[in-house]
């Protein structure tokens, strides 16, 4: 275990390492940052590294084999109303637990927090049904996700154009670090028992149109709220004239998180412990080592979740916003990008992602290729957000046509591929998108005198978007060369047969 965890301490150092690198360099060339900042930054860098560490860990040892474990015996129902009614209750009651979705109800004042996040909820738990059903009747994944985004978008024309943004965003910060191993796993087993030729193409999209649901729910919600106040609190940077200030503030902050990982995994566990008193499907043995994956998992959660909004949020805000001021804001554009390239790869869920495509696929997509393809899916997504700041454009404008592009491409690349690409979106819009870069985002449009709803909000969006389309991207490349591939082997057999016919002759 000891040997175990060092690896994964080791795999998020090297996650971590650049993006304080480039925040560093920052601060001593074109963005000087306060001392006081800079150790909060690099304290929260620490537990970073620590927490995600050990949450890896813990998502292979718990949530992995319990979202499995789940999905098989899902499976085995001779009813479909079952499983769609255990899926539609997990759903809203691990949405309901979700840290980030608390998170973003206390940013949105115009709706009562209960109501967003009873609707967000609901809207997950209600798509979960969907994607079980869509897995049970075996309807193809891109013919669903046409349909319901063709819905979003008719709703979206009806609603406010101040919240549309959020509305968005609120479909990236949903499915969080506590949900997305859980309920891939879930996927992965309730194809396990299917011996069709789509099994593995079926192991993804619980995750893509689970990200449905919050969007369409909190667009209906600004239509009869018509929350035009609809706002975001800035983070304030915290006074720090030592080192022991600084630990102090994270040693304040901890107990909060403490508390919010607590409510977000008791409901997992309490699931669980329904689930193997009426199946029996795990032994002892597995039981025990599931309880110290979730130990691992509360722990890792904690540390991460108090790094990043600590440390991590206060300098995002300050960096972008120093930038933007600095006469130069048109650096905003390839800073930010560059930011976007490395942090994806410190988000907790993405590794989780990445191995299991690996292990799905057999190894034909290598983690790897999906962490080069999604970096610079977010690189391109971060760079357009800021862009948006510079010059104001409405985010629809890059909503619409990113999403048909996303949705031809499923015409034209393995299907396996459209599932994964969608799953991405929802898995890269995590805890490190919702607390630097959106306060980068943030600072920025500030210093330039712009509108922060409709501005700087919409950065979770465009992270969930782009990665459709650099993996499909990707699938298709992969496609391409598999045809070209073919057909050259082919005109070497047909060569062989001439050959062979000559000489016969």
């Amino acid at each position: 275990m000891k040997k175990l965890l060092k690896e994964k301490i080791l795999e998020s150092l090297s996650s971590v390492l650049p993006i304080t690198a480039i925040v560093l360099l920052l601060s001593i060339s074109i963005a000087p940052v306060s001392p006081g900042t800079m150790v909060l930054f690099l304290f929260g860098a620490l537990l970073l590294i620590l927490g995600m560490g050990l949450f890896t860990l813990g998502a292979d040892l718990a949530m992995t084999p319990m979202g499995e474990g789940m999905g098989i015996e899902m499976s085995k129902s001779p009813r479909i109303i079952y499983p769609v009614i255990i899926s539609f209750v997990f759903g809203v009651i691990i949405t309901m637990a979700e840290p980030d979705l608390q998170v973003l109800a206390e940013q949105v004042p115009a709706l009562p927090n209960i109501v967003l996040i009873l609707s967000v909820a609901g809207g997950v738990g209600l798509f979960l049904m969907i994607a079980i059903a869509r897995m049970f009747f075996e309807i193809s994944l891109n013919r669903v996700l046409i349909f319901f985004y063709a819905i979003v978008f008719i709703v979206a024309a009806f609603a406010p154009d101040t919240f549309i943004p959020v509305s968005f965003d609120s479909g990236g910060v949903t499915t969080g670090p506590v949900t997305v191993p859980f309920i891939m796993s879930l996927g992965v087993g309730l194809a396990a028992l299917k011996s069709g030729k789509h099994s593995r193409e079926d192991s993804f999209g619980l995750v893509a149109l689970c990200s449905i649901g919050p969007v369409l729910a909190v667009l209906i919600l600004g239509i009869f709220y018509r929350p035009d106040s609809a706002v975001y609190k800035m983070a304030e940077a915290a006074e720090i004239v030592t080192t022991r200030d600084a630990a102090l503030e994270f040693a304040g902050a901890l107990p909060v998180y403490c508390h919010e990982v607590a409510v977000a995994i008791l409901p997992i566990t309490a699931m669980f412990l329904l689930f193997q008193a009426f199946t029996k499907r795990f032994r002892k043995r597995h039981i025990l080592k599931i309880t110290g994956g979730l130990i691992y998992t509360y722990a890792g959660l904690v540390l991460f979740l108090t790094g990043v909004n600590v440390g991590f949020m206060p300098a995002g805000q300050y960096l972008g916003a120093v930038i933007a001021g600095s006469g130069k804001s048109f650096l905003l554009i390839p800073v930010g990008a560059l930011m976007g390239y490395f942090i994806v790869a410190a988000e907790p869920a993405i590794h989780v992602l990445n191995k299991q495509v690996e292990e799905v696929s057999s190894g034909a997509i290598s983690a790897a290729s999906m962490q080069k393809a999604l970096s610079v899916g977010v690189a391109v997504s971060v760079g357009i957000s800021l862009l948006r700041v510079l010059t104001g454009i409405p985010i629809i404008y890059f909503l619409v046509p990113g999403y048909a592009l996303s949705l031809l491409l499923t015409f034209f690349v393995p299907k396996i591929y459209t599932g994964i690409a969608f799953d991405s979106g929802g898995v890269a819009s995590g805890p490190m998108t919702a607390t630097f870069l959106l306060p980068f985002t943030m600072g920025a449009c500030e210093a330039v005198g712009g509108n922060i709803l409709t501005n700087a909000f919409g950065v979770v969006a465009m992270v969930a978007m782009i990665p459709l389309i650099t993996i499909q991207s990707l699938g298709l490349g992969s496609e391409l060369r598999k045809r070209s591939r073919i057909r050259y082997l082919r005109n070497q057999f047909e060569q062989t047969e001439d050959i062979v016919l000559y000489f016969d002759e």
